[in-house]
């Protein structure tokens, strides 16, 4: 039994990670959103969306050892779509040792409400050419290097008409039997300001559901954590909502379907900037732009090499100024303990305990705390 006293400070990133941070590049950022943004339209109706979806799975195809696809779907007549038709979305694949998933994407196409006819010009910059830009970054500098779960970048089509690219690959991850541990949406998250003379450069939106059919919640509160003064003068703002109010992103199919996922965006949108002409790379921040790219990278990669969940998380029921933890561990996991106040939306404190299966917090409440156990880098799972 290990007795813990204070919990660790926040570590730094591994040398590596650091080092894939600062490989971060705003100006490959705005050249990709750039290029996006040359298109007359991306509207998934229109045959630019397949030129646009072409070029970008070129530019995946040109990163080592990733599996790039080009995913047919059927976009259902509706709404938005006059008719009936088969579209394409990227879908880029880095094997890792063992086949569990962390995914994160953007979407591809554009939208202008303007003028409702396909071949407005819609250039999409930040709405989402930033988080296409962004997946494309993390695969470039990610794929250096081999991990333990697959990762998977994912350029999705169809979001404004419905999120139906994201319902489609949801609905196959789901009949194949993907292990999704984690998707990490981000959508609209390339602008620090807006014209209502807000503005905040050192932090981004994450949003989450609670639900008992999946661990958004949890995914979204450890990557706070996990995140956590990592990128400097950079962090979450986390906001316990499924989506912006009475709005959507690609994010919640996954979650319908039963995986943890988030969507990250921008803390202040500027909506005369969202599905019109007007919204073009000039109104990007492209170094705020990188810095969600960091935090996404220093989430990824603390999932992508993480060992497997604990089981059956509980906590003693003797009366004891202490709280011990008990836990089914795996041979070889190394485990962190985290606990929080009742009333603290974020983890406040952890302790890596190595390879066990019970610890004891002295002097800490059973009565004023909330606790979990995770394996290194991996979700943490409540204790009961």
């Amino acid at each position: 039994m290990i007795a813990l006293i204070a919990a660790f400070a926040l570590q730094s990133p591994p040398p590596d990670v650091q080092a894939m941070m600062n490989q971060i590049d705003p100006a490959r950022l705005r050249a990709t959103v750039e290029k996006l943004a040359s298109y007359q339209t991306r509207n998934t109706n229109h045959p630019m969306l397949l030129e646009a979806a072409e070029w970008l799975a070129g530019e995946y195809r040109k990163i080592p050892g990733l599996q790039v696809e080009l995913m047919r779907y059927t976009l259902p007549a509706g709404r938005r779509v006059p008719e009936e038709k088969d579209v394409l979305q990227v879908v880029a694949r880095l094997p890792g040792k063992d086949d569990r998933i962390i995914l994160v994407g953007g979407h591809i196409d554009s939208l202008s409400l303007r003028d409702r006819s396909p071949d407005t010009r819609a250039p999409g910059a930040n709405d989402d050419a930033s988080g296409t830009a962004l997946a494309l970054e993390l695969a470039r500098v990610l794929s250096q290097r081999k991990w333990e779960h697959t990762l998977v970048f994912v350029a999705f089509s169809g979001e404004e008409q419905g999120l139906l690219g994201a319902k489609a690959l949801a609905q196959r991850a789901k009949e194949e039997g993907w292990k999704i541990d984690a998707m990490l949406n981000n959508d609209t998250i390339g602008s620090s300001s807006n014209l209502n003379g807000q503005s905040d450069t050192a932090r981004v939106r994450l949003f989450s559901e609670l639900s008992e059919d999946h661990d958004s919640r949890e995914l979204a509160r450890f990557i706070e954590w996990a995140t956590r003064d990592k990128v400097p003068g950079f962090n979450v703002k986390l906001v316990f909502r499924r989506d912006r109010f009475g709005r959507g992103g690609d994010h919640t199919p996954f979650a319908t379907a039963g995986f943890a996922a988030v969507r990250f965006v921008e803390r202040h949108e500027e909506y005369t900037r969202q599905h019109t002409p007007e919204d073009l790379p000039q109104y990007v921040d492209f170094n705020h732009l990188a810095n969600v790219t960091r935090l996404n990278l220093v989430a990824m990669a603390g999932l992508a090499d993480a060992g497997p969940p604990p089981a059956n998380v509980r906590i003693g029921r003797r009366q004891s100024h202490d709280t011990t933890l008990t836990w089914e561990s795996k041979p070889g996991v190394k485990y962190v303990v985290y606990w929080r106040e009742t009333t603290s939306p974020v983890w406040q404190w952890s302790r890596e305990v190595g390879e066990t299966d019970t610890v004891t917090l002295e002097k800490v409440s059973k009565d004023d705390h909330e606790y979990a156990v995770g394996a290194v880098g991996g979700l943490p799972v409540a204790a009961r």
